[in-house]
């Protein structure tokens, strides 16, 4: 097993499976996770998650930071997401640990953070039956996931790894879970990570059609009283300079949604800060009385546009 350490890490008490050897399905769920470069993980222990954490000490590489609460795993995976840049992973058992998992997915759901939740479930023999613990994570967790896993085969862990963490950090980015039930965790094959990866029907747009931004381009230019409405989707891509050039090209001031705030400094003389229900009066009038809103990165949520027909 491991010894307890200060602040969450572990001793390893035995080596790493050497390569090509068969290795249980927790094992490849940690070599899958150092794959993806993971080095800081969030969870709470259970009975259905038991193997994957006593196989835990075998990776000092990945931190383990044992939190009180389900819940607080994935609020501390999806602050750890918004903070570096890369996606958040958390661990909680079945049932309840699952469940509790929740509020956290559907944060990272609304406001684009890449999360991977990683499940327990009881074995698979028992999925359905309504066995001790047992919840249809999956179901519950569809419409607040990009999308989700139950994977009932030890050989398909390493590749739904592969697409779960592709899904979540590709196009607009977004919480997955992956949901293996106890069994499987123990169940022993040779871990084999794809090294590439074909998603039928998912295809990020990545370039803006031409049309599409000529028609644009005139627009802005024949506005009269134009503005930009900067959101969330600037500060996930990094496109701080491409927004100032597009303000200071076209002299067109940028009001700003909550999540928004960071994408031009307030010190800026386009930059009209905040607006919408608790934004200032002079941000909202601007918007209010513009005969053309570029909208970029935002969702045009109901705290920022308030009575839609009167918006």
């Amino acid at each position: 097993m491991a010894i307890a350490m200060r602040d969450g890490q572990q001793q390893a008490s035995h080596a790493r499976p050497a390569p090509g050897a068969r290795i249980s399905g927790s094992h490849h769920v940690f070599e899958s996770l150092l794959k993806e470069d993971v080095d800081l993980v969030f969870g709470l222990p259970g009975g259905a998650i038991l193997p994957l954490y006593h196989v835990m000490p075998e990776y000092p590489q990945i931190r383990h930071v044992l939190v009180r609460h389900e819940q607080g795993a994935a609020h501390a995976a999806d602050g750890y997401a918004r903070a570096t840049g890369r996606p958040g992973v958390c661990i909680a058992t079945s049932g309840p640990g699952a469940t509790n998992l929740v509020t956290g997915i559907a944060t990272a759901m609304l406001d684009s953070v890449p999360l991977v939740a990683i499940t327990g479930n009881v074995a698979t023999h028992m999925i359905g039956k309504d066995a001790f613990q047992e919840t249809d994570i999956t179901g519950v967790t569809l419409p607040i996931t990009k999308h989700n896993w139950l994977v009932m085969r030890v050989e398909d862990i390493a590749p739904t790894f592969k697409e779960a963490f592709h899904l979540a950090t590709t196009g607009r980015p977004g919480p997955v879970l992956v949901d293996i039930p106890k069994d499987v965790q123990q169940q022993l094959a040779v871990f084999d990570y794809p090294k590439t990866l074909q998603l039928r029907g998912y295809k990020p747009t990545l370039f803006g059609n031409i049309r599409q931004i000529r028609q644009a381009v005139k627009a802005i230019q024949e506005a009269k009283n134009p503005v930009i409405l900067a959101g969330h989707g600037i500060v996930i891509s990094g496109a701080y300079d491409e927004l100032r050039q597009l303000a200071e090209l076209g002299e067109v001031p940028v009001m700003q949604t909550l999540l928004g705030l960071s994408t031009l400094p307030e010190s800026h003389p386009l930059c009209f800060g905040f607006f919408g229900m608790h934004g200032s009066v002079y941000a909202n009038r601007a918007v209010n009385q513009a005969d053309l809103v570029v909208a970029i990165g935002m969702r045009f949520d109901d705290r920022a546009c308030g009575k839609f027909s009167a918006f």
